[in-house]
């Protein structure tokens, strides 16, 4: 499939900003800047730039324009499809800790296809409401066969260009299949203790597991939302 030339535009510019080319807080170019660059109309660049807005990686800033974020935004675990948390938009985040090697609960193993005693690299977050409370805590595990070959995943600093992206280009596979599995239990007290709740209060629980062309894993997140912050919704047909 063709790349359209707004897409082309915004993919270089993510690369740019991931190499710290504009870095945090600095200015892209300008719409105008862009058009003449590329030889686009004025609309075309400003669609590229609003991909990078979209996914959190540049904020309008009043009287400058556009500039990357200083805030690294993600998205919750899942929130491909309408059930999800109740705000799916990118939210800023925090990462909690330092990437690490670790051996995965078993449900997370077995969606991985991990042998036992296997283990998987772990990136967690907290994802923020725009007053900081903790929305959601998401554990990230990466198989072997893709945290090996893509090492800016055990790297604290965010991913300009996005995690998905970065792993297609280092790995050459990408997301072709998602499986959500929710679930209700009580909150464990690490997950209380990022999420800012009681020890045993109620949260929805989104397993989310994406797998390439071939069906094999390429992430599991597990989403941990207190039940105050989460809505399923699902329209269909009758």
């Amino acid at each position: 499939m063709a790349v359209l030339k707004y897409e082309e535009i915004a993919e270089f510019l993510r690369a740019r900003i991931a190499a710290g080319d504009p870095g945090p807080g600095e200015t892209i170019p300008s719409g105008r800047e862009l058009a003449e660059q590329w030889d686009v109309s004025r609309a075309t660049a400003i669609k590229a730039v609003d991909v990078l807005r979209a996914d959190g990686v540049v904020v309008a800033k009043q009287g400058t324009g556009f500039v990357v974020t200083e805030t690294p935004v993600a998205r919750p675990a899942g929130a491909r499809r309408a059930g999800s948390a109740r705000i799916l938009g990118g939210m800023p985040f925090l990462r909690i800790g330092t990437p690490d090697w670790a051996e995965p609960p078993t449900h997370v193993a077995a969606a991985l296809r991990l042998s036992p005693g296997a283990k998987a690299l772990r990136r967690v977050r907290v994802l923020q409401l725009p007053d900081g409370t903790p929305n959601s805590c998401v554990e990230a595990w990466f198989p072997p066969d893709v945290a090996e070959v893509a090492p800016r995943l055990a790297d604290t600093n965010p991913i300009a260009e996005g995690t998905t992206r970065y792993v297609r280009r280092q790995t050459g596979r990408g997301p072709a299949e998602g499986v959500d599995v929710t679930t209700v239990r009580l909150a464990s007290e690490t997950e209380a203790d990022r999420l800012k709740v009681p020890q045993g209060a109620p949260v929805a629980v989104l397993l989310h597991t994406a797998y390439d062309e071939q069906g094999e894993p390429l992430v599991c997140e597990e989403g941990v939302t207190p039940s105050s912050f989460f809505e399923q919704v699902d329209t269909y047909a009758m």
